[in-house]
């Protein structure tokens, strides 16, 4: 469905701002605590945590994030799973959330009314409270941007601390977001959680802008990523999207984007048969060991210059 209706009667601007606020607390229902908690005050309240505090924020944006194809209730679940996909990628969990809400007064009731119950519907999976946040007027847009708290667990991974020689692996399969990846994904909590608790896990992030793009965050200083074309898994979607658009597979595994898989580091010294046994007792996600850090490139490998990732205002 389109967000937007030239009915002023189906409309945001027929409610106001006082009536919308008072739907929005309906449409959540018990994903929403009760003030000072939750909606209701100029700050919501948070219970005091001996851990560290992770701190993240994305938006969806109408016609960048979602169109028309994807419904207002994966929408919403999209906006809360990015940003849970980053707290994973911290190997944190998530603690609460609040939403700010940029909107044409042309925004269908009805289609926010399913965008909020989708975010509900993931909130309460996750277990995370939507504690707040605020509603303003956008002329000819819809934004919505969702700040996440969460606090680390066993302790906090980055994108700094691999050394030469250490190994890459990834979770999932990458490529093709497009045909519904990105908004049907289950962020890697679990995972990122586990990965925080073993020492031989060096680094980690999450793959949002595409595998060539993101893997020279890990690159420890002089050092290239040595990754293998035949070791790259490649997603389905990565296959039918190469059959349109007659470009490899491995073009769209290595540049699509939003694949919200978790990309991270094992030491070089690391027993990596006995990791890989533990995680396979642990979980059922495919894990890939993809290459390694290497001074420099060796024949064979992917050339990741003459790939791209996502990159804003390019």
């Amino acid at each position: 469905m389109n967000p937007f209706t030239p009915k002023p009667a189906e409309s945001v601007a027929a409610l106001g701002e006082l009536k919308l606020i008072a739907s929005i607390r309906r449409w959540l229902g018990d994903a929403s605590p009760a003030s000072p908690f939750g909606i209701g005050d100029d700050c919501a309240v948070l219970p005091a945590s001996s851990r560290r505090q992770l701190v993240t924020v994305d938006p969806v944006i109408y016609q960048n994030h979602f169109d028309d194809t994807v419904s207002a209730r994966a929408a919403g679940e999209k906006l809360l799973k990015r940003n849970l996909s980053d707290i994973a990628a911290m190997g944190g969990r998530p603690r609460a959330a609040v939403i700010a809400l940029a909107l044409d007064p042309t925004v269908r009731t009805r289609w926010l009314a399913d965008f909020y119950r989708g975010l509900a519907a993931a909130a309460r999976r996750h277990g995370v409270p939507i504690v707040g946040g605020d509603v303003a007027q956008h002329t000819g847009g819809l934004v919505a941007t969702l700040t996440l708290i969460g606090e680390a667990s066993a302790r906090v991974l980055t994108r700094h601390g691999a050394s030469a020689g250490d190994w890459i692996y990834v979770t999932g399969t990458l490529g093709g977001s497009i045909l519904g990846h990105h908004h049907r994904f289950t962020p890697r909590l679990a995972e990122g959680k586990w990965l925080a608790s073993r020492r031989e896990v060096r680094s980690l992030l999450d793959l949002s802008d595409g595998l060539a793009k993101d893997v020279q965050a890990l690159a420890p200083a002089g050092t290239v990523p040595a990754l293998e074309g035949a070791s790259i898994p490649i997603s389905p979607a990565a296959l039918q999207c190469a059959r349109r658009s007659g470009r490899p597979p491995l073009h769209h595994a290595l540049e699509d984007g939003e694949d919200y898989e978790l990309l991270f580091t094992v030491s070089a010294r690391a027993d990596l048969g006995a990791f890989e046994a533990a995680w396979k007792r642990k979980f059922k996600t495919r894990l890939t060991r993809i290459g390694r850090f290497s001074r420099k490139p060796a024949a064979g490998d992917i050339d990741l210059k003459a790939f791209h990732g996502y990159e804003h205002l390019r």
